[in-house]
């Protein structure tokens, strides 16, 4: 689970993914239910191409009452897509995304008490986190929110990854659902956002150990609400 990541600025976003919109985004800290940009397939494209667009950080399901959900979706679990009801239908239609990152925190907890880490690329360019998007439309209000959320999948066999997060004590080291986010790689970008979903599915996997840069952060523990 991740709760807290920078946003990357609209300069480099372009640099590297290539959007055909501007949207003035600057960049900076994003926690949940918080405005992030992210990277999709254009929607009013017949062909491809691909937008950038800001939205809330916690996916509005098509069924909320409210864009105000008070129940985490900021993150989803990629191996319950299919079947969650908060997600399973922008996953059945399609509706991926790229967060781009420059950095992301998970909490350590092997002295025993919450240390926060970072984690950057070692090739000093942004992540590109999975995601997917939805639209939800407030007809009283006449306001469409735009909203995603970031995928995770298990990371009990990652060298790095499977050290964060509390431990449960009731639970084998293998039987943890440690959780890591899921980079698309720039040669994979295309494939994520307009392959098939099988396409997609093989994309759902955790960077080696060797990409990461992690330590100690000196953030603070994200409120959830």
């Amino acid at each position: 689970m991740c709760n807290l990541y920078g946003s990357t600025g609209e300069d480099a976003i372009h640099k590297y993914w290539r959007p055909q919109n501007s949207v003035g985004w600057s960049g900076g800290v994003i926690g949940p239910r918080k405005p992030g940009a992210f990277i999709r397939r254009t929607r009013d494209d017949a062909g491809y191409s691909r937008e950038l667009v800001v939205g809330r950080w916690g996916l509005i399901p098509w069924f909320s009452k409210t864009p105000d959900i008070k129940y985490a979706t900021n993150n989803a679990r990629s191996e319950e897509l299919a079947e969650k009801a908060s997600f399973k239908l922008p996953w059945a239609r399609g509706q991926r995304c790229i967060i781009p990152a420059d950095w992301f925190d998970e909490p350590n907890w092997e002295s025993g008490k919450n240390v926060w880490w970072r984690f950057r690329r070692a090739d000093g360019e942004p992540w590109g986190l999975a995601g997917i998007w939805n639209t939800w439309n407030d007809t009283t209000a006449g306001v469409i929110h735009e909203s995603f959320t970031m995928l995770t999948i298990n990371a009990d066999d990652h060298p790095l990854m499977r050290r964060m997060h509390k431990p449960d004590p009731k639970l084998e080291p293998t039987e943890q659902d440690k959780r890591g986010v899921i980079p698309i790689e720039q040669a994979d970008v295309d494939q994520w956002l307009a392959g098939t979903q099988e396409e997609a599915e093989q994309l759902l996997r955790l960077a080696p150990v060797e990409t990461f840069i992690a330590g100690p952060s000196t953030a603070t523990a994200p409120s959830l609400f």
